[in-house]
């Protein structure tokens, strides 16, 4: 512990923090700090009402009484790192590891044999540590996974997962260390827990030379906070806790303490804290570091349940203490982690694990049940979707019991296939939504588990508050539109920011302006295309908060469509007249990520004519990740079984200060940016869209449009032809969830459309030609304005339109060529159909239209 200024708290200063705590308070950070001091008979107050906090919420778990452990087996993948950690002789060097015999990873044949002997003593869990992305640093890293047929070490981790769970039994935990939010996709479906110690929030002790953690690009806190709730977006099931006695201050443990509670509650993920005491290794830097002593950590333990309350789950490892377990237990944790009949700790390999036979002893004496758990604690094993992948479901539910959640202790510790659910690809549930929803409507105005699948609304509320504040614009307005109208390339961020906020008479001109460049650039006809809509599911635990087509399976107005009936809906579209299929859906945990193949192929089969524009961003990295390809590997799959383009749907607004507020767990604009950009690469074109009117602000509206017109501009010099147009999507607020939370406004203004529109035509001018603007939203007054504001695309009839119906459009699900062209003419414009690419469409096609227009009966009710 780094020495603290002055001679520690005050006598008033602890009796009052004390006070606090025994009265169940929340306390502030410098409170904690006051408390981790406590010693004597302070601590001896502390560590009793943290032990009623404790034994509070057992009880309100069910579990009275009751402290767990998991029977797990080590398995150390690879002991190289890319990280540089001064206290740590875990991590390695290959020429270390060559002398004594062993490769650079752990082979599988070493894996299993580990497994499977834990599983033969009844172990139910395989914990796989690994030092982070050795490749980076070590050749021979790199060329092992080279010979062995991996693009990295978590290939290499998925694939022994899979392994473990269907040779073996063992259910795998994985700490592989810092990871992506597409890296929690490719690992979830093959491991119902992960983890990642935090350490410490302290920036210095990775800034500074000489500091543990100087020189290791993993061990930065900014970064493993990230982690962190890229977790808890994922909905994984998350170890985590601190490192005690490097180097930090009480009040730099303190702050650490209250970042991993504000992302508890964020996202409801962390399934366990462990408070680890630090203890000096020979041949470390470190090695002269004097240990964090017992009251250091019995205090530290005695906070972290204060600040994590009754819910929380603490553990302590029980072979870092010299057997004063009931110290620890006196102090509130309610776990003792992971206890290995097999192997060692091969982080503390000098420390012993305790038997299990003792440690249960040890409980007893202090009052408490020793009980087996699995790796991932009973609330999520209860909780299941979407916390656990149904990939790995039928696995812990073998090892479960279903009463408690906790370790069926005469479990058959036995290999099951890893395997997607039997269910297949049927038609189930509500099928008929897209003509009921017009006719019948929706059940109710928000899904059953509204409190629970988008995070904690509260958290949410002050996360959302700074990005919503408005921002002072200085810059005059006239000048930014002289220079609109001059040269629309030149504007800066000021002068767009000052055109985006234009209202009254500076509005008109930015519009007039706006149109008079669309006049020149696009000409006078307004387009639109004939095509339908096919949401295909609406199941979907992804938890974006805008959302209110996303139901769960046991929903009311839950549905999937078999292929036969997407197929059949695919055919009547040709029938009358359409040129394409539009095929989006909700992320439903039991599709395999091949299902869009089978979607685009079973329409190209049927229908060999139309263009099937389909499969967003988010189900892209779905279908890769649940298949275990690359982006690139799966949208090459997409094409040949027949897709053409994708929509550029789930932007929402490229900005992740504003996506992680509308969103728990889609994929990061990044993510977005990399699928896009492939696809384009591919030859696959897109649209691209923005949402707009929620929590977002003009600030945010620009950086979007500077992001898109950016990806164009890279993809016409590469000679790629990118993206088709830009769809303007106007928030639709009435049963959206971050909405009835009370947290986004009620949709954008008259005054943002038309803004939003007319910016959009100057800024991604002149790379992106098409600006599109959604009568299903706006209506067809609100679509006529935009038309004279800068746009020049209708978009289509759709024939079915689910997604902003459920969430409270009033404009209904489809519009004839009729309706389309009156849109046009109102706007003084003449119109004509266009393809999917804004190709000259067949006469064929236009003729049965024509001879179809305005009676779909088969298809859907069409309102008057």
């Amino acid at each position: 512990m780094r020495n603290n200024v002055g001679a520690g708290p005050s006598e008033n200063g602890m009796r009052r923090a004390l006070r606090r705590a025994r009265d169940g308070v929340a306390l502030d950070v410098g409170e904690a700090a006051i408390l981790l001091q406590a010693r004597g008979a302070d601590l001896e107050d502390l560590t009793a009402s943290a032990g009623r906090v404790r034994d509070a919420g057992l009880a309100a778990a069910g579990r009275p009484g009751v402290i767990t452990y998991s029977k797990s087996v080590f398995i150390p993948l690879t002991r190289l790192c890319r990280d540089r950690c001064h206290y740590c002789t875990f991590a390695t060097v290959p020429g270390k590891l060559r002398r004594e015999g062993h490769g650079m990873f752990m082979s599988p044949d070493e894996v299993l044999d580990i497994a499977r002997r834990g599983a033969a003593l009844g172990c139910k869990e395989a914990l796989i540590t690994l030092g982070d992305k050795p490749e980076d640093r070590w050749p021979e890293a790199r060329e092992w996974l080279d010979a062995h047929g991996y693009d990295d070490t978590l290939a290499y981790v998925r694939a022994m997962a899979i392994r473990v769970l269907e040779e073996t039994g063992l259910l795998p935990h994985l700490n592989p260390g810092v990871m992506s939010w597409s890296d929690f996709q490719r690992l979830k479906p093959v491991a119902p827990s992960m983890g990642m110690m935090l350490e410490t929030t302290a920036t210095r002790l990775w800034s500074e030379p000489g500091q543990p953690h100087h020189g290791s690009p993993d061990k930065e806190p900014a970064v493993r906070l990230r982690v962190l709730e890229d977790a808890g977006r994922s909905s994984v099931p998350f170890t985590s806790g601190l490192l005690i006695g490097i180097g930090e201050t009480y009040e730099e443990r303190a702050q650490s303490l209250f970042a991993l509670r504000r992302i508890s509650r964020a996202y409801h993920g962390i399934q366990e804290l462990i408070i680890q005491n630090f203890r000096a290794k020979p041949d470390t830097a470190m090695r002269g570091m004097p240990d964090a002593d017992l009251d250091d950590l019995v205090a530290t333990v005695a906070v972290a349940r204060h600040i994590m309350g009754p819910a929380g789950c603490l553990q302590a490892p029980p072979n870092l203490v010299d057997s004063e377990y009931g110290r620890l237990i006196a102090a509130g944790i309610d776990d003792w982690g992971g206890v290995s009949p097999l192997t060692p700790d091969h982080v503390n390999p000098e420390r012993p694990w305790p038997q299990i036979d003792e440690l249960a002893a040890r409980s007893a004496e202090a009052g408490f049940t020793l009980r087996e758990r699995l790796c991932v604690y009973p609330e999520f094993v209860q909780r299941g979707e979407p916390w656990l992948d149904p990939r790995v479901l039928p696995h812990v539910r073998a090892l479960a019991e279903p009463e408690t959640g906790l370790a069926k202790e005469d479990a058959v510790v036995a290999g099951l296939p890893w395997q997607e659910p039997d269910e297949g690809f049927g038609a189930s549930g509500r099928t008929d939504l897209h003509a009921t929803i017009d006719t019948d409507g929706r059940t109710g105005d928000r899904r059953g588990d509204f409190d629970a699948v988008y995070g904690d609304w509260e958290a949410l509320r002050e996360a959302a508050a700074p990005g919503m504040v408005p921002e002072r614009i200085d810059t005059d307005v006239r000048a930014a539109l002289r220079q609109a109208a001059a040269d629309p390339t030149a504007l800066t961020d000021a002068e767009a920011l000052a055109l985006l906020h234009a209202d009254g008479p500076a509005l008109d001109a930015l519009c007039s302006v706006a149109d008079d460049l669309r006049r020149s650039v696009s000409g006078e006809d307004v387009t639109y295309i004939v095509t339908r809509n096919i949401n295909f599911t609406n199941v979907c635990y992804t938890g974006c908060r805008f959302c209110a087509f996303a139901q769960r399976r046991t929903d009311a107005d839950a549905y999937t469509l078999s292929l036969e009936q997407v197929a059949d809906r695919a055919a009547q579209a040709w029938e009358v007249g359409a040129t394409e299929v539009c095929m989006q859906g909700g992320i439903h945990p039991d599709l395999p990520g091949t299902a869009y193949f089978d979607i685009a192929r079973a329409v190209k089969e049927r229908v060999p004519g139309i263009h099937v524009h389909a499969f967003s961003p988010m189900e892209v990295v779905n279908g890769a990740t649940r298949t275990g390809m690359s982006i690139r590997d799966w949208l090459t799959a997409a094409k040949e079984a027949g897709l053409d383009s994708i929509p550029g749907t789930a932007a929402e607004i490229l900005d992740d200060e504003v996506r992680w507020v509308l969103t728990k767990g889609k994929l990061p604009a990044a993510d977005w940016i990399e699928v896009v950009s492939t696809a384009h690469e591919l030859g696959i074109r897109s649209s691209s869209t923005m949402m707009y009117g929620h929590v977002d602000q003009p600030r945010h509206w620009l950086g979007h449009f500077r992001t898109l017109a950016g990806m164009q501009r890279s993809a016409l010099e590469k000679g790629v032809a990118g993206f088709t147009e830009f769809v303007t999507l106007p928030f639709i607020h009435t049963n959206a969830p971050v909405y009835l939370a009370g947290i986004a406004r009620p949709g954008p203004t008259v005054r943002d459309n038309r803004a939003v529109t007319a910016m959009a035509r100057l800024l991604l001018h002149p790379y992106i030609p098409n600006i599109q603007t959604s009568w299903v939203k706006l209506g067809a007054e609100g679509a006529a304005e935009m038309l004279r504001s800068g746009a020049n695309d209708l978009g289509g009839t759709l024939m079915e339109e689910t997604i902003s119906r459920m969430a409270g459009s009033s404009y209904g699900s489809y519009k004839s060529v009729r309706d389309l062209v009156a849109v046009a003419e109102s706007a003084g414009r003449p119109a004509r159909a266009r393809t999917t690419l804004y190709g000259e469409v067949p006469e064929e096609r236009l003729r049965t239209a024509a001879a179809s227009d305005g009676h779909l009966p088969e298809l859907l009710p069409v309102l008057e």
